[in-house]
């Protein structure tokens, strides 16, 4: 984990509610896809955690959805503008157990870091299919990104408006994969847990703290005993995962 001030270079509108935010500055303590950000706002108590999208030499991306004061504050700034930021938080996804065809699965603003993680495996040698699920057309964003970098993309919307019709579950029937990636809603993410063929990760949201395990206020239980997302996790692998309904 490392403390820094990074400088906004780009704060742009992707849908209504969803942004693109570009950052410069030491971005030595990511190391690896899935891991995220917590971000102190003016103001603001709690820092907001936000999970990486890319990260290209000392610059940053982050994509977020305005969700409530905190995030609706960070739409207002700014380039130029400076932001508190401790990095390299969370263990991230392990791309040493992908098989030859991993599948990426990702939904609405689950997306994102799936999108770096699909980078570093396609630079790995691998072939990605990228499974991406929105409620509608008008909240898709990074299809096209995803397309760029050379993997097959899959879109599936609840209401039909394009792509699949239905959940990434439904997009999922019938594909071929030797292992598969997960993030979004914990709903969804039960879903594929139950749907998938084989093993795989899933990334989990809670609500964080300090975010950097010492509140403990992120704990859930897994089959080998109490985690913290923020810490253990957010990345927890299939086997491991406890659905205490």
């Amino acid at each position: 984990m490392k403390q820094s001030y990074f400088t906004i270079l780009e704060n742009t509108l992707l849908t209504d509610t969803v942004l693109r935010l570009k950052l410069q500055g030491d971005t030595s303590a990511v190391t690896r896809p899935g891991q995220f950000v917590n971000i102190r706002l003016e103001g603001r108590f709690l820092r907001r955690p936000i999970s990486v999208c890319d990260v290209e030499g000392d610059v940053l991306t982050l994509i977020y959805k305005v969700v409530g004061g905190g995030t609706e504050q960070l739409r207002t700034m700014i380039p130029g503008e400076k932001l508190d930021l401790l990095t390299g938080l969370g263990n991230g996804y392990d791309i040493s157990t992908a098989g030859a065809r991993p599948l990426v699965i990702g939904g609405g603003v689950g997306v994102p870091p799936m999108y770096r993680l699909t980078k570093q495996l396609l630079a790995a040698g691998h072939r990605v299919t990228a499974v991406l699920g929105f409620n509608t057309a008008s909240e898709i964003f990074y299809d096209d990104e995803f397309r760029a970098l050379g993997a097959e993309v899959i879109l599936a919307t609840v209401d039909g408006s394009r792509g699949i019709k239905g959940f990434v579950t439904d997009a999922m029937s019938g594909l071929d994969y030797s292992y598969f990636y997960a993030c979004g809603p914990e709903p969804m993410l039960k879903a594929v847990w139950c749907t998938a063929k084989g093993s795989g990760q899933l990334s989990f949201e809670k609500r964080m703290g300090c975010g950097f395990g010492a509140c403990m206020g992120c704990s859930c239980r897994t089959v080998t005993g109490s985690k913290r997302i923020c810490r253990e996790g957010p990345v927890l692998t299939k086997e491991e995962i406890r659905w205490d309904d």
